[in-house]
Formats: C-alpha cells, structure tokens, sequence
C-alpha cells in the first residue's frame, strides 16, 4: 500500500530499511511551496533523507522498535528542516520520553473515561479550520479543566493524545502550530497540580523531544496571580520560542493576531464548541489503534538518560522555588 497524505499509512515496526513501499506526496502546491521555502524539502532531499534515516534506525543498538513509515519518519524531518542527524537525534529523545515518563505518553485512549471526560469539558480543543499559514490551531480553555476530578497525568496524556492524533497529518507537519491558550478561569488548584519540577520537564519534553513545528502560542486573559508561572515557564524555553509567545489581555487583543472566524462561537467563530469536540473526538476515535500501537516502540534506556529531560532542580532559581511554592500555599 502507497503511504499518501490521505491513505492510512503503514504502521511498520520493521528495521530493514529497504522493505517500504514508496512514497506519493499528495500535498496541494501551496504545501509544496511552503515546504520547499522553509524547510529546504522536494522530491530528492526527501528520499535520500528517509533512506538514511531508515538506515541509522537499522543499526541504532537501542533502538528495538519503532515504526518506519514516512509519514512517521516525516514528523522528524520537517520539524528538523531535513537535517537527518538532528532529526535522528529528535527521535532518539521521542522514543526516550516515553520510555521514562509514560504515565504521560503512553496509554493514550480516546475511551479512556478520564482524557474523554477532559476533552468532551472543551479544555482541549483542536480548531477545524486552518489559518491563513495552513497552520493547524489548538485552543486550551484552563477554566474547563477541574483539577479536583482530574489529575496531572490525565491532563498530560489529553494533551499528548491530541499532538499524536494530528502530527501524522503531513499539512500540519509542513505548515506547524499555533496554539491559543485561555486562562480565564485559571485555578490555584490546576496550577498546585505541578511542582517546578515537573513543569521543567515537560516543557523540555516538548520542545526537545516533540516532532512538531511549534510556530505562535498565545494566551489571554491571564490573571495575576500565575505571573510567577509564565515567567517561570518562559526561562525553560528556548530564545526561538520564547519570541514566539504572545501575550493577551482579553479576547478582543487576540482576536487582531488570530482569525476570529477560526475559534469556537462561543469566542466569535461560526461553529459551536461541541461540534469541533466531536469532530476531533471523532478523529481520534478512528485513529485510535494506531496511537495505542505506539506503546510497542521500545528503546533501551541507559543510565545516562535519567537526566534526559532535565529531570533535576538543580539549577533552579531557589526564589523561584520559594515563590512558587508560596503561591501553592496561598
């Protein structure tokens, strides 16, 4: 079966990097164009790219599964403007995350009554339509989510369902992200959820490890008391995503950066919440056995990879840790 931009690809766990059948893109020229502008990708790069990928999988010594399809293989890629060694290096770092942290990336269950409870609430909502980039929008209401029913785990596997359920669309893999995020509603108890330490480590998890074109993240409507977390958040991030956070004090603000008509009509679009619920529930419903399929991938974890993601403190600011955890206590 031909791996295309629509046909469901070949979920293969095979480390022969000759066995695969070829590659058709299907993008639309506009894609085309996008991706050969900011990502340096055509026809040939892309070929020799997957075979010596395909190659390094092969003889990685701790690398025992892992799914080679292109379209997989693709997520890396792009993200990484078809640089193989730092593609390679991305996987390595995916397929470690999971290994070391799967109460948040494994298990990913649309029927799992915990992430459908969280996404049918409208705290996580992949918008139907793209914007005028081609970009793929992701909303995320705080005040949806309650942190007296849900924990931090069921929280960080919705999240990491819905990146796995749309990072294989290859639209999305060329043209990237954009996140909006609203606080209005934010609560001390979703915030008490995560120590620093673990809010270090996902957003390290994310942007070192996450094959996907992060490209704006807005957030609005943020009250005062969770300055001390975004500027907490802000120092983990690197200088390229940092400038790529913007900050909103209300709807209206936001809505001069993002298209209106794209969000939920509860926010001035067209379409009402639960509809986009469903269709994205609805997607994940028909791609569910794949996610699941990703549990199967397995690297070897060293010693030297318990640290992987940053999981230390080490090089905390102490009034940071002395703020934040008067802030939980408050």
């Amino acid at each position: 079966m031909l791996e295309t931009a629509s046909s469901p690809v070949t979920y293969s766990l095979s480390t022969a990097p000759d066995s695969f059948d070829p590659y058709v893109c299907n993008l639309s020229s506009k894609f085309k164009k996008i991706a050969l502008e900011e990502l340096r990708e055509d026809d040939n790069i892309r070929g020799q790219a997957l075979a010596q990928f395909r190659e390094w999988i092969a003889k990685h010594p701790t690398i025992k599964k892992c799914r080679t399809d292109a379209v997989f293989l693709l997520r890396f890629l792009r993200t990484k403007k078809f640089s193989v060694p730092a593609a390679c290096e991305m996987l390595e770092r995916y397929l470690t995350i999971r290994q070391l942290h799967p109460q948040w990336f494994k298990r990913l269950d649309i029927e799992d009554k915990g992430i459908d409870d969280i996404i049918s609430s409208g705290y996580l909502i992949p918008l139907p339509q793209r914007d005028a980039h081609g970009r793929q929008l992701i909303l995320s209401c705080a005040g949806k989510f309650d942190p007296y029913k849900h924990t931090s785990e069921e929280m960080a596997r919705t999240h990491s369902l819905v990146c796995e359920a749309l990072i294989d669309d290859e639209e999305s893999q060329v043209a990237g992200y954009t996140y909006v995020n609203d606080e209005s509603g934010l609560s001390m108890g979703l915030i008490s959820l995560w120590s620093l330490t673990e809010m270090k480590t996902m957003i390290k998890c994310i942007q070192n490890s996450t094959p996907m074109r992060h490209k704006e993240t807005h957030f609005m409507n943020m009250p005062s008391y969770a300055n001390k977390v975004i500027e907490f958040c802000m120092t983990v991030l690197t200088d390229k995503l940092k400038n790529r956070v913007v900050l909103h004090k209300n709807l209206e603000e936001l809505k001069t950066k993002v298209d209106p008509k794209l969000l939920p009509k509860e926010y001035g679009g067209t379409m009402p919440m639960s509809e986009m619920i469903e269709i994205f529930k609805e997607k994940a419903r028909k791609n569910r056995a794949a996610i699941l399929a990703l549990d199967d991938m397995y690297i070897e974890v060293s010693k030297e990879s318990v640290n992987f993601a940053g999981n230390d403190d080490v090089d905390m600011d102490p009034g940071m840790v002395g703020s934040f955890r008067k802030l939980q206590v408050d």
